[in-house]
């Protein structure tokens, strides 16, 4: 008798699971509906578009190149390195040189531009990229020694290049902004909100950073498009570089022109401070203290802090224990 029941319960479920999948390809319908009503987004058509988790093994690829026998599982020693720097370069030019065609098609068919002969421009802009990996190098390695030279708690270059957040939002921001300064589109900012995800620090790909930069920390820092920063500038967590206020119509009307803060040389600015808009110049040599919000230029050689607040002790008054049965 409990056979019979439990093998009814059984098609009762079955049952309701049929009816409960039929309503899967209405649903559908209306999904693929949406894909064409003008108003949703989707990328439904025949132009390629470049993939997120490719680029993301691009910034891979690249950082074990720019700091060889860092990040691998092997051995690398000087019998083996000609032929590790052969092959990972191999690999990645192949994977760069296809995902900036894919950007580059992706823009043309989608945008109706002139042909650029994509591929051709793709393997060029990678060339390019790959041609300044030395120079990016020793950019890097001023970086490296900069937070060694900054952050007295730092024991080793081998623990900034390993685990410092700042150094690998810087490095892939140098990576980024190479692209960007190729004009190619989609990949540069990809790379960067990759890194964002990963460190909490944004930074655009438009930005220009000067040599020896440092970010100590580093989460919550923001640093803005138009954003130009000197040689040797140290930046600690939650700095904004960005924009004053924007009207409702922002993107079309402030799209190409500057809106982010220039800092110059040797410019240190602690943690919590917030510095807008396109026409402000931070001086060379200045100092930002901790938390300070500033919206006009700082002559050079100038240390801008807060006032000491005021702060209050309140005794409190214990209050008193309650009698217990």
């Amino acid at each position: 008798m409990g056979d019979k029941r439990i093998f009814n319960n059984c098609k009762t479920e079955i049952a309701s699971e049929i009816l409960f999948r039929e309503e899967v390809p209405r649903i559908v319908e209306k999904l693929a509906a949406t894909c064409s009503n003008g108003v949703c987004f989707d990328h439904v058509g025949p132009e390629p578009i470049p993939s997120k988790e490719a680029v993301v093994d691009i910034v891979d690829r690249a950082k074990r190149l720019l700091y060889p026998g860092y990040f691998l599982k092997g051995r690398l020693d000087k019998f083996n390195l000609d032929f590790y720097l052969g092959q990972e370069a191999t690999e990645l030019f192949e994977l760069m040189s296809e995902q900036l065609t894919l950007a580059l098609r992706h823009d043309c068919i989608r945008h109706d531009l002139p042909c650029v002969h994509c591929e051709e421009s793709g393997q060029k802009a990678t060339l390019n990229f790959m041609r300044d990996l030395p120079s990016l190098r020793l950019m890097l390695a001023a970086d490296v020694r900069a937070a060694y030279q900054g952050d007295p708690a730092a024991k080793s270059y081998d623990e900034i290049i390993f685990s410092y957040p700042g150094l690998f939002a810087v490095t892939v921001h140098r990576i980024a902004h190479h692209l960007w300064e190729q004009q190619i589109p989609l990949i540069p900012r990809i790379v960067t909100e990759y890194a964002h995800s990963v460190t909490g620090i944004d930074i655009h790909p438009g930005a220009h950073i000067g040599e020896s930069f440092f970010i100590d920390h580093g989460t919550g820092v923001v640093i803005g498009e138009t954003t130009e920063i000197g040689d040797r500038v140290r930046l600690y967590q939650g700095v904004t570089l960005g924009a004053l206020s924007l009207p409702r119509d922002a993107g079309d009307l402030l799209r190409d022109k500057k809106r982010h803060p220039t800092i110059e040389d040797d410019v240190i600015i602690y943690a919590g401070a917030t510095i807008l808009g396109g026409k402000t110049i931070i001086g060379a040599r200045s100092i930002i203290g901790g938390n300070v919000w500033i919206t006009e230029s700082v002559p050079a050689d100038t240390r801008v802090i807060l006032k000491k607040p005021e702060l209050l002790h309140i005794r409190q008054t214990p209050e008193p224990e309650k009698a217990t049965a």
